[in-house]
Parts: structure tokens; sequence; C-alpha cells
């Protein structure tokens, strides 16, 4: 019988401001979401470590055992590649801390999402952090080790307040703001029916590289304005610079130019282009428009957002 239960959560995240510059120094306005991630940890006499992972339905998609010395993967029942992510985190984890489970007798560990795994909230980092919590590590480090990244999701996870971030000589820097515009009943995320990977994704802008100091600069400019701007058509003048300048850093059309350029409103690519959530400013005939164009996921700002 499981005793001693521990458990840890963690915030999704959506960035608002700054996508893959953020890699290179940009300031970037990020938001912790409402949904997360959940984990509970168990002491037992198994011998092994257990893992199970849940969906948001709580149903069962992963279950995997792992030796305690080395976490060798003993059996699993779902995606291997799972398993042996998992295992790549754990030895890392265990590299940071030598003490990480070295007296234990058996472990269980159950992981919940609370949010569709499509939707692309944070999956990797939410669970990076419930681990890095449990494990006493550095949530930075050990992202920085196993899926890349920035770190905003990261700074997201851990806060319960929209936050500014950036990295400075590959340094997490972020700051708690207050980000609370009048015109938030008219914010709506819409999901575009399709999964980015980040990682994919940050190569993919790695090779292109073609942003300059100026670029970076001015993404900056417009982050610190969007936290400050207090009339809906200037937010909307704001992201529409943006997603014109990240559309010529990566040689790629904006989602309005590619799938809506007869909405009345504004939209703009949050994170990896391509996928996961947009933002779209509008009215309450919003979420009529994305259905009628077969986008059935539209979350209300007030929802979205802690």
């Amino acid at each position: 019988m499981a005793i001693n239960m521990r458990k840890y959560y963690s915030n999704g995240k959506l960035l608002l401001s700054a996508e893959y510059l953020i890699l290179d120094g940009a300031l970037g306005l990020a938001l912790p979401t409402s949904y997360g991630q959940s984990m509970e940890v168990s002491k037992n006499s198994s011998g092994v470590l257990t893992w199970e992972s849940f969906n948001e339905q709580n149903e069962s998609w992963f279950k995997g055992v792992f030796s305690l010395n080395n976490f060798s993967i003993v059996q699993h029942k779902g995606n291997k590649n799972v398993a042996i992510t998992l295992q790549r985190i754990l030895r890392k984890v265990k590299s940071f801390n030598p003490e990480f489970l070295r007296l234990n007798k058996g472990i269980l560990v159950k992981t919940f999402l609370d949010f569709p795994n499509i939707w692309g909230l944070g999956t990797s980092s939410t669970l990076i952090n419930n681990i890095a919590q449990w494990a006493n590590v550095d949530a930075y480090q050990l992202l920085f080790e196993s899926f890349g990244g920035s770190g905003y999701d990261i700074a997201c996870a851990q806060s319960n307040s929209a936050i500014l971030y950036k990295l400075k000589n590959g340094v997490p820097e972020s700051s708690t703001v207050a980000f609370n515009p009048p015109f938030k009943e008219q914010l709506y995320f819409v999901h575009l029916n399709r999964k980015q990977v980040s990682k994919d994704s940050i190569a993919g802008y790695k090779k292109a590289m073609t942003s300059s100091t100026a670029t970076i600069e001015l993404i900056t400019t417009i982050t610190e304005k969007m936290l400050n701007c207090v009339s809906l058509n200037e937010f909307n003048l704001l992201l529409a610079e943006h997603e014109s300048i990240l559309a010529k850093v990566l040689q790629k059309a904006t989602v309005q130019q590619s799938l809506f350029d007869d909405f009345s409103g504004q939209t703009k690519s949050l994170g990896a282009w391509g996928g996961d959530f947009i933002l779209a400013t509008g009215d309450q005939q919003t979420p009529a428009y994305f259905k009628q164009k077969g986008f059935d996921t539209i979350v209300p700002y007030s929802r979205m957002i802690k």
C-alpha cells in the first residue's frame, strides 16, 4: 500500500511576444495558464519505480516500470519513446543529485494533465518542473539539458501571474508583472488543430538565424508596449507589427495571411509558428467566425489565463 504521498503542480504556458527571438535575448511577455499538470509520488516496497501517466479525461496513456539503481526500462505499456525520454530525464536528475532515490525501496509516480496533449500548453515543461521539485534540482538546467528551449515555460510553471522573461548571456531572467488589459474580454485563444513540436521549430529557426540586434530590440520594445497597452486598437497594431517582423525573420506568411485574411480582428501566432494556439482579438462574434472555418477550440482569455 502506498504511503507518504507527495503532490506537485506546474502551470501551463502561453508566450504572447518574442517567440523564437527570446532565444537570442529578446524580452518576452508570457502568461501561465489555468491549465497545467500535477504529479503524485508515493513510496512503497515494490523494489522498482513505476510510472503512470493520465490524460485530461483521467485515462491512462502510458505506464512504465524502471529499475531504481540506473532507471533501466523493465517494461512499458504505450509509446516506448516516452519510456526512453523519461529514462533520460531521470538519469539526468541523478547526475545533478546523486542522492535522488538512493535509499528508496519502491516508488509510484502518477502524472495528470488537465488539458489535451495536442494543445501545446507545456506537457514537457510542466513535467520537467514537477520532477525538478520532487528531486530538488534546478528546473531550468534540467530543461536545457533534456528538451532545450528558452526556459520561459519553466518560469510560467512556477508563477501565478504574467511574467517578463529574457535570456541574458544564456541565463534566465524573469519578473512577475501585472497584465490585466481592459479589453481582455475581447481576447480569444484559438487552437489550429495541430500540435507544433517546439524542439523542431527551434532547430529550424536556429538554422535560419536571420535575426539582428535591431530586430531583437524592436521586439523588446513591442513587448513593453503590449504590457502597458490600454487600447485594443493599439494592441492590434502591436500584434500586427510583431507578426510582420517575425514573418520576415522566419520567411513565412503570417497566420492571418495564410488562414484568416478575411478576419476583421487581429490574429497572432504564439510560440512556435504553424500549430498550437493563436491569439485572436475580436468581439462576441469571433468564436462563430473560427468555428465556421473549422476551428472548434476557442478558449476565452478569462478561462485560459490564471
